[in-house]
């Protein structure tokens, strides 16, 4: 009887920690911006549950490490760590490095990426009635990044057009680059369709943080550029 009472207090400890676990790694970065942002009306605004204490990966994985059955339920939870890039801090970096435009039977439209987020002149052209992919790769790096999102917003002529949001997931700091690639999209066709676009594409994770904004033109044309 004793036996059972203690074993059953065992499972309410590992339970409990687990629990502060997963708490502290959904609010690694609810503190600070890397950058400002300002939200669009069709994001949410939610605001977040905070449990736990913040922690480094690094003091994660050292919490327990001699219990078994602990060490084991942490690999499985933050995957394939690379301790080196997690280092020491408790925001995650995002670094996207590299966006093209993919179509079938077409070489990829790479898109330069500059520093201030904001494409001189127009980015780039569709051609009408095309399919195409949006594929990026990013770069995580010091920390666990949660919920990371990407939304992109479509005006024409002053009026919105055309809204999406992507989850693209939670991911583990690696030294490999990520690569993701949207669903297929149909570019628009007919007169009404052909012109010149505005758009806003982002970058964020569960607690706003904006890891990249993009300001850009576009144009749909009858061919490509």
């Amino acid at each position: 009887m004793a036996s059972n009472e203690n074993k059953g207090k065992g499972e309410d400890h590992d339970e409990h920690y687990k629990s502060e676990i997963e708490g502290s790694l959904s609010r690694q970065i609810s503190e600070s911006s890397v950058y400002a942002t300002d939200l669009d009306e069709d994001e949410d605004v939610a605001s977040k549950i905070q449990l736990g204490p913040q922690c480094t990966i690094k003091e994660h994985l050292e919490k327990d490490k001699d219990d078994e059955s602990l060490r084991r339920w942490k690999e499985q939870l933050l995957g394939n760590v690379d301790v080196n890039s997690a280092g020491e801090s408790l925001e995650p970096d995002v670094k996207i490095t590299s966006l093209s435009i993919v179509s079938p039977g077409r070489d990829d439209i790479v898109l330069p990426i500059p520093d201030d987020g904001n494409p001189k002149g127009t980015w780039f052209t569709l051609k009408e009635g095309s399919h195409y992919r949006l594929k990026f790769t990013f770069q995580v790096s010091n920390n666990i990044v949660s919920g990371l999102k990407y939304t992109n917003t479509v005006w024409k002529t002053g009026v919105k057009v055309d809204s999406a949001k992507e989850m693209l997931g939670t991911f583990s700091p690696q030294a490999e680059p990520y690569t993701h690639e949207m669903p297929e999209e149909t570019t628009p066709s007919g007169l009404f369709a052909k012109g010149s676009y505005s758009a806003r594409s982002k970058f964020l994770d569960d607690d706003n943080l904006c890891y990249l904004e993009i300001n850009y033109t576009f144009d749909i044309k009858k061919d490509w550029a």
